[in-house]
């Protein structure tokens, strides 16, 4: 089995090529951050991210999903961002690493859970606000920067997946994983 990692900037398009992927057939493992994000507005919460737990959250979340996620031999799945990606946003967010983060990042690199090249969605020029989505343009580049390096930093190798028609930007995807298997 072979677990890809599909990530970028927030309002990149990673869903829709995502949806896509998905309707062709491949095996989509979904983003914990949105989802914690929701809940946690649901409950009250307007800004969830400003507090220290979040981070944990998404990890803790992000942990359950792969662990839960059955793989049948040789089959190949996308996940929507990764632990790694959790790193980036309390590096960007200004959140202290947690310990549960640290074991997290520890436990995937020791067991090499994903493959070292990763689908990296550019920014689209633009950005569309949501509930969950309260960031600028501007800073959303930051955020892609922050994103890339710490994917770099830790010894992977982003492929970028440029802005574009959204079959072509699957497109290009579907014939990586093709050739890698």
């Amino acid at each position: 089995m072979k677990r890809y990692i599909l990530t970028g900037t927030p309002g990149a398009g990673k869903t829709a090529i995502l949806r896509w992927l998905e309707c062709d057939g491949y095996t989509v493992i979904e983003e914990a951050a949105t989802d914690v994000i929701a809940l946690r507005q649901a409950q009250g919460d307007p800004e969830p991210w400003t507090r220290r737990s979040f981070v944990e959250a998404i990890t803790t979340l992000q942990r359950r999903r792969q662990e839960q996620a059955v793989a049948l031999p040789g089959e190949v799945q996308i996940y929507d961002r990764s632990p790694i990606c959790t790193y980036a946003l309390a590096t960007y967010l200004g959140h202290p690493i947690s310990p549960v983060l640290s074991r997290e990042l520890e436990r995937i690199q020791a067991r090499r859970l994903y493959e070292k090249k990763v689908f990296f969605v550019q920014n689209l020029g633009f950005v569309t606000p949501t509930d969950a989505r309260r960031i600028t343009f501007e800073e959303s580049l930051r955020f892609e920067r922050v994103h890339q390096d710490a994917y770099t930093s830790l010894g992977y190798e982003c492929v970028p997946i440029v802005p574009g028609m959204l079959s072509d930007r699957a497109g290009a995807i579907k014939r990586r994983l093709e050739a890698a298997s």
